[in-house]
């Protein structure tokens, strides 16, 4: 590891060990990765890339020692929260569309039934020995 990374991993630790005991001088203070990048002078990115493993202690440590959950994952939960109330909503609304469907299917077999079949029913043969009041209509 060169001199540069070794630097700034002393600078990131230090950063941790001020924000964790609340005494942060170059940073609002806060637990997130940005706060600890600020706070140690070094490139956000830098701290995602190079050095992950710090930033992934940081967490564990804001969870250890502040018994807080770290922002990231509070952002992580209410994401997911999310994700699953917009799920619930779309399997809901699948099943609407599938009763409606049923629903529309079972109706045009009723209206395709009765245009094949006649309106009015076919007239009943009446046997000889009877006269109707009214003369059938045509």
């Amino acid at each position: 590891m060169n001199d540069q990374n070794q630097d700034e991993r002393t600078r990131i630790r230090e950063a941790m060990d001020r924000l964790l005991s609340g005494k942060a001088t170059a940073s609002n203070g806060s637990f997130t990765a940005a706060a600890l990048a600020a706070e140690a002078g070094v490139h956000r990115m830098a701290l995602y890339k190079r050095h992950a493993d710090l930033r992934n202690e940081f967490d564990e440590r804001v969870r250890t020692e502040t018994h807080q959950v770290p922002e990231t994952e509070k952002q992580l939960r209410a994401t997911v929260t999310k994700l699953k109330k917009t799920i619930a909503n779309q399997r809901a609304e699948l099943e609407e569309l599938r009763q409606l469907v049923t629903n529309l299917t079972l109706a045009s077999a009723v209206l395709t039934q009765r245009s094949d079949t006649p309106s009015e029913p076919a007239p009943v043969p009446l046997p000889d020995n009877v006269i109707p009041f009214r003369p059938p209509s045509p």
